[in-house]
């Protein structure tokens, strides 16, 4: 399990077409989360009508480790998130997993009303805001002015707005240590500063998908306690009880565990057969 105070739990906000599969991807190439050879664009995409239309519909996860210039290696866990207008609910679940949230904008068009309607919902929960300014290798980017639009927004200066290009990889490495430094440690929704590991297992379920194999994947994001294979969990909502056969992180594809800690992110199968 890891440690509480090296893991960062994060999103990333923007519009259709700003950039944010991409940036995702440079993310997880960067730090050599996949081997070079394993590489291609829209990974967290995984559905076919995903890669065929160049949008985000599923709230997918990846767990990227990243060593920083402290000497520490922390656990980043991107919680990718939709940006059309129609899925605003699986942005609000993603982002109730999070600590804070990446607001991207193409430095070409600035920012958007869907853009907006989700930065609002990330600034409602509290969550640590990186305005980060992407495209910035394009001809008709104008970063100076959409800079300045972004710290009107979200009251910040202009200067800490970060400059990025999601195709070059240009300024990504300085946005990871951002993630690092200024998105808090993963605590309590009861309010504690963290979360405690022997307390009652809860977790936050904020996507499933249908395996034709193994029946419901379910992703998580542990609030207390642990789980680990062979436990029995009840759904809140329906009162269900199940098995947990299987339960692991994505990195980016499944790696199975011996169990999830207190603000751990990954997932778990249940041998549900109905989402």
């Amino acid at each position: 399990m890891t440690e509480l105070s090296l893991i960062r739990n994060f999103s990333i906000v923007a519009h259709i077409d700003h950039g944010k599969s991409t940036l995702a991807d440079r993310l997880i190439q960067m730090t050599g989360t996949v081997a070079e050879r394993d590489m291609k664009e829209q990974l967290l995409d995984s559905m076919d009508i995903e890669r065929e239309r160049g949008i985000t519909i599923k709230a997918n996860t990846v767990r990227i480790s990243y060593p920083a210039k402290d000497g520490q290696t922390y656990t980043l866990n991107l919680i990718d998130t939709p940006g059309h207008v129609d899925f605003s609910y699986e942005v609000s679940r993603a982002l109730e997993a999070c600590e804070g949230a990446i607001l991207l904008v193409d430095a070409a068009q600035g920012i958007e009303a869907q853009t907006l309607a989700n930065l609002y919902m990330a600034m409602d929960k509290d969550l640590e805001i990186i305005p980060v300014l992407n495209k910035i290798d394009l001809p008709a980017a104008d970063p100076e002015k959409y800079a300045l639009e972004i710290a009107n927004i979200i009251g910040c200066e202009p200067e800490d707005v970060l400059r990025v290009s999601g195709k070059t990889g240009e300024g990504v490495p300085e946005l990871l240590d951002r993630v690092v430094d200024l998105i808090p440690s993963p605590s309590s929704p009861s309010g504690a500063s963290a979360t405690d590991a022997d307390a009652p297992a809860r977790a936050l379920i904020f996507d499933s998908v249908y395996d034709t194999y193994r029946g419901v994947v379910t992703y998580i994001r542990m609030m207390d306690g642990t789980l680990t294979p062979n436990q029995q969990v009840q759904m809140m909502n329906t009162g269900v009880k199940h098995e947990i056969l299987e339960i692991g992180v994505v990195s980016p594809t499944m790696k199975k565990t011996k169990g999830l800690g207190p603000g751990e992110v990954g997932y778990l199968i249940t041998g549900v057969k109905d989402v």
